[in-house]
């Protein structure tokens, strides 16, 4: 990566006439260095359905449930914490994704737009978020009458107590403690965006429009670095493979030992 930057970095000095040449476009790294860097760099798979599952259940009473529910939906943590209710239409269960918060270092937020052009989309609510998210502004409406003065009604959906807006660290950690408290394998909370996208993807949803939910341009954006299935993703693939070696004996009986018997 660093190599990609450096190279990109050079052709615009070219472009500008910084300088004669990008002396950095013809270095390559070597076959070995590359297999040696992926087998030091530890990859976690993504959770599958059943962590998923656990994960839910675990949070299903908690403040945040929400906003962890939205992760589960594929929102980046910048997208959430940049939602505001007036982006959420309960009414017709849908939310828009055009705003975003991000916590640069340790205390300065920079809010901005989507990450692109495609970023900012409308996405349908599933009715167990959109009954997540009512019960979470009536919760919010109920903490606005006890704080009174103290209470900053700043319009964002994720807020503390007293509608202070959360940010993505804050986010980060209440789903961390989740993990732990309950001994759920620790993903990253950016990771559950890989765990809904290639259960869709699993479950027969379109590209253009698995695509259109991520806020991708390109599929092949969203597959290469988002659909990530596992052994048990495969199996029906191992089941179908079946048809392919398992030769037809004569006796129909005996088919039973090669799957279904083909008519």
């Amino acid at each position: 990566m660093s190599l990609a930057r450096l190279k990109e970095a050079l052709n615009r000095a070219v472009a500008r006439r910084l300088v004669a040449a990008n002396v950095a476009q013809e270095v390559t790294i070597p076959r070995k260095v590359h297999k040696a860097e992926r087998r030091a760099k530890a990859v976690v798979q993504p959770w599958n359905v059943e962590e998923v599952h656990a994960f839910v259940r675990a949070v299903k009473d908690d403040r945040l449930y929400a906003a962890l529910l939205l992760s589960l939906m594929g929102l980046r943590p910048a997208e959430i914490c940049g939602l505001r209710w007036a982006d959420v239409d309960l009414g017709k269960a849908a939310l828009t994704v055009a705003n975003t918060r991000t916590l640069m270092g340790n205390k300065t937020v920079v809010e901005k737009g989507t990450k692109s052009l495609a970023g900012e989309r409308q996405l349908p609510l599933p009715d167990l978020v959109r009954e997540a998210l009512k019960c979470f502004e009536n919760n919010q409406l109920a903490e606005k009458l006890v704080a009174r003065k103290r209470y900053d009604d700043s319009g964002y959906a994720l807020v503390d107590e007293l509608g202070r807006a959360l940010n993505g660290r804050q986010l980060r950690e209440r789903a961390y403690r989740v993990m732990d408290e309950h001994g759920l394998r620790r993903v990253r909370l950016y990771d559950a965006r890989a765990s809904c996208f290639t259960y869709l993807a699993n479950n027969g949803v379109p590209d253009h429009l698995l695509a259109r939910w991520a806020g991708h341009t390109d599929v092949r954006t969203t597959k290469r670095w988002y659909v990530k299935p596992d052994v048990e993703d495969l199996r029906p693939a191992a089941d179908a493979w079946g048809g392919l070696a398992c030769v037809p004996d004569p006796d129909p009986a005996e088919n039973v030992r090669c799957g279904s018997v083909r008519e």
